[in-house]
């Protein structure tokens, strides 16, 4: 009885950590045009779902299960700690120390967050193994209803889930709630997910369908970037396939798609000279490394500050808050200084991820990680301003770090191989 009760809590556990995520996630969605509003339901979304993973995670605890752990590879969150600190000690030169606290404590926040979820996953993957819980199935799913309900509200408020742009000739799904190319990227992290499922599901239709309805998310996003980063992953996740047939016949697919995918959302958006300065955003990288950083080369503008006013102005280029492009955004906030420990971090991020032997995790890493690091090429990325790009990285960067330790006691090893031989019959049946 004691197990069977078991399976039912992983089963209701699975849920909530989904639950959650998806509400995580819309914490970084702007739900009305009030501004004071918005801050206001985000700090809350936000914080509720840290205190909610914690209430969780006691709750695992207070059923007699294991909980001693150990660290691995402490360097990547050890240096991720100190951009965070060098962004606090910037608030004493900021061009806007009240801003820049703002977004430093919600960055500081979801990684407590991505911290408490982990520890979460790796509690239930050592107490209950060979059970169906799987962190890949519960990030897809959460993404899967976020993009729902935007599809959803495409089709029953346009005006308020479609953004206009190129003169109102195009229209692209995110509106004023969320932009698309970042809509576009959850939209790849979702579906790199199903596909690390799809690897391993006996029943393979729901993953075929949570992948089909996040595609047309993606397509309707019209997002250039997301749509590379997609084609990436499909490949990586293809290459890996045994059945030959089934990789001819998608790489036939995906060969044969191009030339719509070009035209559809490369070409229809834009003509080529936009699409080769990727929007204007080459001469405004070129405008703020030659104009903006000599300013201040060395510690920067401040934590999520790129100038002297709240915006950066140049007769080059257009004006812009921010700037596009993760690493450079760590350059004008914090200099130099910043941006090197901002490359070291991602670094040893990478070479945990090359030394780790679990190979469910390096999958999610592979599937997670090429979507953000691509929209950290053009959009806010994983150091920009408040996202959750940021969320998804710093889940990856805890990914190699927390493990459990194996040296349970007598008691404790009979009960986890109960466990295991029940778990193991219980999906045989």
């Amino acid at each position: 009885m004691e197990i069977k009760d078991d399976i039912s809590f992983v089963k209701g556990v699975a849920n909530v950590l989904a639950i959650i995520l998806f509400f995580k996630i819309a914490g970084y969605v702007t739900l009305t045009e009030n501004i004071t509003l918005t801050r206001v339901l985000k700090v809350i979304i936000r914080i509720t779902m840290t205190v909610w993973i914690w209430s969780v995670y006691k709750k695992i605890l207070n059923r007699g299960n294991v909980s001693s752990f150990q660290f691995k590879n402490m360097l990547s969150p050890l240096l991720y700690a100190l951009y965070c600190a060098l962004g606090f000690s910037s608030l004493l030169w900021s061009t806007d120390p009240g801003y820049s606290l703002l977004q430093l404590s919600m960055n500081i926040e979801s990684f407590f967050f991505a911290f408490l979820f982990i520890k979460t996953v790796e509690l239930l993957r050592v107490n209950y193994p060979n059970s169906t819980f799987k962190l890949s199935a519960t990030i897809s799913v959460a993404i899967f209803f976020v993009l729902l309900y935007f599809i959803v509200g495409m089709y029953v408020d346009p005006d308020k889930f479609y953004r206009l742009t190129h003169g109102g000739e195009v229209a692209r799904l995110g509106g004023f709630m969320m932009n698309p190319n970042e809509l576009g990227m959850l939209a790849v992290v979702g579906i790199a997910c199903s596909l690390v499922e799809l690897t391993n599901a006996r029943k393979k239709g729901k993953q075929l369908l949570l992948i089909a309805v996040m595609l047309y998310a993606l397509i309707v996003t019209g997002s250039r970037s997301s749509m590379i980063s997609f084609m990436l992953v499909a490949f990586y996740f293809i290459k890996r396939s045994d059945r030959k047939k089934l990789k001819l016949f998608i790489y036939s697919v995906l060969f044969l798609s191009i030339p719509v995918i070009v035209n559809t959302i490369f070409i229809k958006q834009g003509d080529l000279e936009e699409v080769l300065s990727m929007t204007g955003r080459l001469p405004f990288w070129k405008a703020l490394l030659t104009e903006g950083l000599p300013k201040a080369p060395f510690f920067g503008f401040g934590y999520m500050r790129i100038a002297y006013t709240d915006a950066f102005h140049s007769v080059h280029s257009y004006a812009g808050k921010m700037t596009h492009n993760t690493f450079i955004q760590a350059l004008m906030n914090l200099g130099f200084v910043g941006l090197s420990v901002v490359l070291i971090q991602v670094t040893i991020t990478i070479r945990a991820f090359i030394k780790s032997t679990n190979m469910e995790s390096k999958l999610i890493f592979v599937g997670v990680f090429i979507p953000i690091l691509i929209n950290s090429f053009t959009e806010f990325g994983i150091f920009g301003e408040a996202n959750f790009g940021i969320l998804f990285y710093q889940l990856l960067i805890w990914l190699f770090v927390i493990e459990y330790s194996k040296r349970f006691s007598l008691k404790q090893q009979v009960q986890l191989e109960k466990k295991k031989i029940f778990f193991i019959k219980n999906n045989e049946l």
